[in-house]
C-alpha cells in the first residue's frame, strides 16, 4: 500500500510539472479563460451569442463544478469582482461560507485541548461550511446577467449526462486521494471495481449532477437553500462517520453579500481586489506597496535580487496577515492603517539586503480552487475565485457534487481574528484582480487557485506584466517563488532553482516544492484582448 501510494504520489507531481509552454491567444471582442477546456467552451458559448460576463461566469462555474471536483462546485464558495463598462463601477460580491450557528471556537481541538491533525479535521461532517458560490451568482446575475438564468446550465447538464473525459490531471488527483473512496457515490463514479480510478479518458457520467442542475436551471438558487437538496445536504453531514452540526436553517440563512472592493496604486496602475474575509487583497496590495518602496524597479527582472525583495515583501504581508486578518462583520480590520502610505514605508524599511528571517507584524496603532476571467463583447468584465477548500473537499458526496472543508480555514487555536463563531466567514487568500489603467480602462483581468500560495501567486504574475513586460501568458508561466514568512520557496523543477545558493547566502532558508497554480488572466492589447492559462493545470484561453 506505500508503494501504491508512493506512485500516486510520484504520478502526480510528474503531471503537474509536465507543464509546457504556451502561446497566449488573443481577441478582437471578448474573452473566457478558465481551469478546464470544457468551462471555457461553455463560457465561450454564452458570450458568442450575446451573453454577459457573468452570464459567461454562471455557466462556466456550472462546468467547473463537474470536471474539476477536486477544485470548485455547488458545495463551495467564492469571491467575485464585477467591471460594469457602461456604468465605470467595480463591485465585489463575497460568497464566502459560513460556520454553522453550532459552531464553536474549540472545534478543531482534540480532547487534550490540542490543534487535531488537519485531515482529521477536514475530512468529514465537522469541516463543512454553509455554501455560498451559488446565492452569490445568483445575486450578481440578477444585476449583471443579460440571458436567462435557465438558459446558463445547458452545455453542463449535456457534459454530466452525456459524459466527459477523464483528465490526466483529474485521475492524477484521484490516485493521490486517499480518503474519496470512502463515499459510495464518489466511489461509483470515479474508481473502478478494483478501487483504482477509473482510466484516463474514460467517460464519467454524473446523471445526479445534471439532475440538481435542471432543478436550479428551472427554480434558482432557492432550490439549493431550502427544500429536498438543503436536507440532503444536511443529512450527508449529520450522518457521516465523523458528523458536522450543520442545519437547514444554516443553509435557509445564508446571504451573498456585496463588499466594497478593495484598490491602491502600484506604479502607474490602479489594483482592486477583495476585502476580508478574504485576506487576498490586503496582502497582495502590501507586497505591492513595499516593493515599489524597496527597489525592486532597479532589481534586474527574474534574477535573485528580485526573488530575495518579493519574498522579504511576502514574510512583511504575511504576518500581518495572520494577526489582523478576519471577518470584518466580526473583527475590526484595520484595513486602511494597513494600506496607509506612512504605514508601508515603514514596513519597507525592514527590507534589507540580507533575508530578515520571519517578520513580526506591523503595529497598525503609531490550499482545492479555481479562478477564470471573463471579458465579454461591450467590455465588461467578471474575475472570479472559486472553491471547495482541499482537493474534493470534505470528501462528502450530495446530489452529484462535493461539499467543501472550508471551515479548516479558520484558525484551530481559538484567539485570535480568524477564530471560528457561528455564522461567521473564514479568512481567505483568494485575489481576484482587475487592474486599471490611469485614465480608467480595464488594464488586466487575473486571479489564481492555490491556498495561502494565492497572494504570491498573483503578485508574481503582476510583476511579471506590470514589471518585467511580459505578457499575460509569459508572467503566468514565470516559476512560482515567494515567501509566506516562513522559507523562500522556489517551485520544485523550474529555473529558479538556480537561484536557490545565492538566496541562501542572503540568508533565506530556501525550500523548493511543488507550487501548482492556476493563474488565468486576460489583457488590453492593442485591438483587443490576449488571454493566457496556467499550463500547470489544463485549462484554456478563447474568445473572438
Amino acid at each position: 500500500m506505500k508503494l501504491l501510494k508512493r506512485a500516486a504520489a510520484v504520478a502526480l507531481f510528474l503531471f503537474l510539472s509536465a507543464a509546457e509552454a504556451r502561446e497566449a491567444v488573443t481577441a478582437k471582442s471578448f474573452m473566457v479563460a478558465a481551469a478546464h477546456p470544457l468551462a471555457v467552451e461553455a463560457g465561450y458559448a454564452v458570450l458568442k451569442r450575446g451573453g454577459s460576463a457573468l452570464d459567461a461566469a454562471v455557466a462556466v462555474q456550472m462546468v467547473l463544478g463537474l470536471v474539476e471536483p477536486e477544485s470548485s462546485g455547488l458545495g463551495g464558495g467564492a469571491f467575485l469582482l464585477h467591471w460594469s463598462e457602461k456604468d465605470k463601477a467595480l463591485r465585489s460580491y463575497d460568497g464566502r461560507e459560513t460556520a454553522p450557528a453550532a459552531a464553536r471556537p474549540e472545534r478543531f481541538l482534540d480532547a487534550q485541548g490540542k490543534p487535531m491533525e488537519f485531515m482529521e479535521a477536514a475530512v468529514g461532517g465537522r469541516s463543512v461550511g454553509t455554501p455560498g458560490a451559488l446565492r452569490m451568482l445568483e445575486l450578481a446575475h440578477r444585476r449583471h446577467g443579460r440571458l436567462p438564468w435557465r438558459d446558463l446550465f445547458g452545455d453542463a447538464i449535456g457534459a454530466a449526462e452525456g459524459g466527459f473525459a477523464m483528465s490526466p490531471r483529474l485521475h492524477a488527483q484521484l490516485a493521490a486521494e486517499k480518503h474519496l473512496p470512502d463515499d459510495p457515490s464518489a466511489r461509483r463514479l470515479y474508481y473502478g471495481e478494483d478501487g483504482r480510478p477509473k482510466a484516463v479518458g474514460t467517460r464519467l457520467v454524473n446523471r445526479d449532477y445534471a439532475a440538481t442542475l435542471r432543478i436550479l436551471a428551472a427554480q434558482g438558487a432557492e432550490a439549493f437553500y431550502r427544500g429536498p437538496i438543503a436536507a440532503d445536504i444536511v443529512k450527508a453531514v449529520r450522518s457521516h462517520p465523523k458528523p458536522g452540526d450543520l442545519t437547514e436553517e444554516d443553509l435557509a440563512g445564508y446571504r451573498a453579500i456585496e463588499r466594497e472592493p478593495l484598490c491602491g496604486p502600484y506604479r502607474l496602475m490602479r489594483v482592486c481586489s477583495m476585502a476580508p474575509p478574504s485576506s487576498g487583497g490586503v496582502a497582495v496590495l502590501q507586497i505591492l506597496g513595499v516593493l515599489e518602496r524597496a527597489g525592486f524597479d532597479g532589481a534586474a527582472p527574474q534574477s535573485e535580487r528580485a526573488v530575495h525583495l518579493f519574498a522579504e515583501a511576502g514574510r512583511l504581508a504575511y504576518a500581518d496577515r495572520a494577526k489582523y486578518l478576519g471577518d470584518p462583520d466580526f473583527v475590526t480590520v484595520p484595513v486602511a492603517r494597513l494600506l496607509k502610505r506612512e504605514y508601508l514605508d515603514k514596513r519597507a524599511k525592514r527590507v534589507g539586503e540580507k533575508s530578515g528571517g520571519s517578520a513580526p507584524p506591523g503595529d497598525t496603532e503609531a490550499p482545492g480552487t479555481s479562478h477564470f476571467s471573463i471579458i465579454d463583447a461591450e467590455g465588461n468584465v467578471v474575475s472570479m475565485t472559486t472553491t471547495i477548500e482541499a482537493p474534493f473537499g470534505s470528501r462528502i458526496m450530495v446530489r452529484g457534487f462535493l461539499l467543501n472543508n472550508e471551515l479548516t480555514d479558520f484558525d484551530f487555536v481559538p484567539g485570535g481574528p480568524n477564530q471560528i463563531a457561528p455564522r461567521k466567514r473564514p479568512r481567505s487568500s483568494m485575489a481576484p484582480t482587475i487592474v486599471f489603467e490611469p485614465e480608467g480602462a480595464v488594464h488586466l483581468v487575473l486571479g489564481s487557485p492555490g491556498g495561502s500560495f494565492i497572494i504570491n501567486y498573483v503578485a508574481k504574475a503582476l510583476v511579471g506584466m506590470l514589471d518585467w513586460r511580459l505578457d499575460v501568458q509569459a508572467a503566468i508561466e514565470l516559476p512560482n517563488f515567494g515567501s509566506r514568512n516562513g522559507p523562500t520557496e522556489i517551485e520544485r523543477g523550474s529555473s529558479y532553482e538556480r537561484l536557490a545558493e545565492p538566496l541562501r547566502a542572503r540568508g533565506h532558508d530556501v525550500v523548493l516544492r511543488e507550487m501548482t497554480s492556476g493563474l488565468h488572466g486576460i489583457e488590453r492589447v492593442a485591438g483587443g484582448w490576449r488571454g493566457g492559462a496556467d499550463p500547470r493545470r489544463e485549462g484554456a484561453a478563447k474568445g473572438d
